[in-house]
């Protein structure tokens, strides 16, 4: 018991001191899409092998000190120069270089998602500049002086809705690795991340093209009647019934008396007793699907309706509106798309 009081007790101070440094960070780091890296923004402190090599400076003057030996002196001074040079030069390759974010993309849950920024370097070159999130991996690029790079970074979507990074690490170790000067950048733009597609089994909805009757109407529980006729010349190919067709190789159209029944219609009513996540990833896969043949098909969601239309465009408006449904809204969400020009 004393054990655990105790580790509370550090614990505590740690967890203090954390807060008090990110909200510090935060407030000389604000949210934007785009950031100058500058003096007040850099922080530098030595690697791992720099600390190792900063020992052994320290080892080789005491030595030197001791035996009071010119050539150890000469080494141990010229060695110590070469350090203060890579901690001026690791600082300078990051100062003077600009990022901004230029595009955010989309995906489903589970799968990686990109944030394309833009890299403009000044006077000088932004060699092996590092990007990276805790949890995800990182891209290392070079950017030239009076030039521009875009650099790549992968991110996985964990579930759907808005994908923010609270922070993406910049950093660079450039020239020796004794070094490493890191900053931050923290995005305004989100990106989207859409439920996984599942398709719903058989028999779990039902559209009039599945209907097996040949009779000239048809009508199934929760649906409206459909009046099934020959194709006429003029007719939209949507509304041919193509699996009849491929069944008995006759071509007719469906006419829906109403549109709740209409297979132009993506319903979220349609799943009863299913729960909201999956009911989402259903109407996913079937977005997908009526997207994929080219068919015209509408959403309905509670408060929410999107009438039949076809194209990349629409099945976007479709598949962010699934993505965020139910999630709330900030005003900091997701200002870039995936269709912006790089």
């Amino acid at each position: 018991m004393a054990h655990s009081n105790r580790s509370n007790e550090v614990g505590i101070p740690v967890q203090w001191i954390g807060q008090r440094w990110r909200g510090w960070v935060d407030r000389r780091i604000p949210r934007s899409d785009a950031q100058q890296f500058m003096q007040r923004n850099i922080f530098i402190l030595p690697t791992a092998m720099g600390l190792v090599f900063g020992l052994l400076l320290v080892v080789m003057l005491l030595t030197g000190i001791n035996y009071q030996n010119s050539l150890i002196y000469l080494m141990t001074f010229l060695l110590g120069v070469v350090f203060v040079a890579a901690m001026h030069q690791t600082h300078k390759n990051l100062s003077g270089l600009k990022l901004t974010l230029v595009q955010v993309g989309d995906g489903h849950v589970g799968e990686r998602i990109p944030f394309v920024f833009r890299g403009a370097a000044d006077a000088s070159d932004a060699i092996a500049i590092r990007l990276s999130l805790p949890e995800s991996g990182a891209t290392l690029s070079h950017v030239l002086a009076h030039e521009t790079a875009d650099l790549v970074l992968m991110t996985k979507g964990e579930r759907r809705g808005y994908l923010l990074p609270e922070r993406v690490r910049v950093e660079t170790r450039f020239p020796f690795g004794l070094l490493k000067a890191w900053s931050w950048i923290r995005p305004v733009s989100a990106a989207i991340v859409y439920p996984k597609p599942i398709t719903p089994p058989e028999g779990h909805w039902l559209t009039a093209d599945d209907a097996e009757s040949s009779d000239a109407s048809v009508s199934v529980a929760g649906q409206d009647q459909a009046e099934f006729r020959p194709w006429r010349q003029g007719d939209l190919s949507q509304r041919v019934q193509w699996k009849r067709y491929a069944r008995s190789g006759e071509m007719v159209i469906a006419d829906w008396e109403g549109e709740q029944g209409s297979p132009s219609w993506l319903d979220f009513e349609a799943f009863p007793g299913v729960d909201l996540e999956l009911r989402l990833s259903y109407l996913v896969a079937q977005v997908m699907e009526r997207s994929k043949a080219q068919d015209s098909f509408g959403l309905r969601l509670p408060g929410i309706r999107i009438e039949p239309d076809c194209g990349p465009a629409h099945t976007a408006s479709c598949l962010r509106e699934l993505a965020v449904f139910g999630l709330p809204t900030t005003q900091w969400m997701g200002s870039k798309s995936r269709d912006n020009a790089l």
